[in-house]
């Protein structure tokens, strides 16, 4: 298995900008690559939060990272429930926070989690592997209807209703390769031969892993938690893998750094908002040619930095 290849490393680093003795939260440490660099980064004193779901990674980094020793403290946990985990690890006031949304290389190779179409394996796809139902009871119990809604509104997956009706037809489907030959079979010629080529089970496999994992209101949740957990003059730092992720983290960095909230036709303002967040990339931040050709798997990868006022 490849070594993790941090998305957007060096940005990370640019834009967090650590210091010596600096707090720093990590919520998605995977496989500890940016973790890494906020430690090395921070010395001597330095302290980095790590959570993950996934058991496996919170493993793999605590051997990875064991030479950071107490200044690494590591955590199983969705990272919805940061606010509790940091107030019980005495991260109070950071000065940064890091949400790389995406999977890690080692979740995506390892062909009994369910992730890749790539990999024959069961239809898993939970990050927590003790909780909640696998992407195959999903597939198998919903009926047609509450699918074909799953598929748009979480993939945004063309034909939606019309994949839904063939995973139905071919119920029971238990495996990675069995659903990604469904999709595949299911979607118009023309559909496949479209400009980027996307495999038909691309959309359809994303949005079974957010479902699973009820990643979009994990996501909602976080947000204001990690503005109230940073120092003023600290970074939020959110690294999102699609559209519907960007989105939400767009509108709230918008919304938090709103000066004013009155009606546009009001000659003046009278509503008093003090923003709680300013805008430190006014684009979003894309991986460079460099990275994407050594890391293919960051080719959608979207940063986006506030700073808290």
């Amino acid at each position: 298995m490849n070594e993790h290849e941090p998305v957007l490393y060096q940005e990370i680093l640019f834009y967090l900008q650590p210091i010596a003795g600096g707090k720093y939260i990590d919520g998605t440490v995977g496989a500890g690559g940016h973790t890494q660099g906020l430690i090395e980064l921070s010395e001597p004193t330095g302290r980095v939060l790590g959570l993950d779901r996934d058991a496996e990674a919170i493993s793999y980094c605590r051997r990875r990272l064991e030479a950071a020793g107490g200044r690494v403290t590591l955590v199983q946990a969705n990272y919805a429930d940061m606010s509790q985990i940091a107030l019980e690890n005495d991260f109070r006031e950071v000065n940064g926070i890091l949400l790389d949304l995406g999977l890690s290389s080692r979740q995506l190779e390892a062909a009994n989690r369910g992730f890749s179409f790539q990999r024959e394996g069961p239809l898993d796809m939970r990050f927590d592997t003790t909780k909640g139902n696998t992407a195959a009871e999903l597939l198998n119990d919903l009926d047609e209807a509450s699918l074909a809604e799953i598929l748009w509104r979480y993939g945004e997956v063309p034909q939606s209703r019309r994949v839904a009706r063939a995973i139905v037809a071919a119920r029971p489907i238990s495996t990675t390769r069995q659903l990604a030959s469904v999709c595949e079979n299911s979607v118009a010629l023309r559909q496949r031969r479209g400009a980027r080529r996307i495999h038909p089970a691309t959309r359809v496999f994303q949005a079974l892993r957010i479902a699973v994992n009820d990643e979009l209101a994990s996501l909602e949740r976080v947000l204001p938690d990690a503005v109230d957990l940073l120092r003023p003059g600290g970074r939020l730092a959110v690294i999102s893998f699609h559209s519907l992720e960007d989105r939400m983290v767009k509108r709230f960095i918008r919304d938090q750094s709103r000066e004013c909230n009155c009606p546009p036709d009001m000659p003046i303002c009278t509503c008093g908002t003090v923003p709680n967040l300013k805008k430190v990339t006014r684009k979003v931040v894309r991986p460079s040619d460099e990275e994407v050709q050594s890391n293919p798997r960051s080719r959608s990868a979207r940063l986006r930095v506030a700073e808290k006022v």
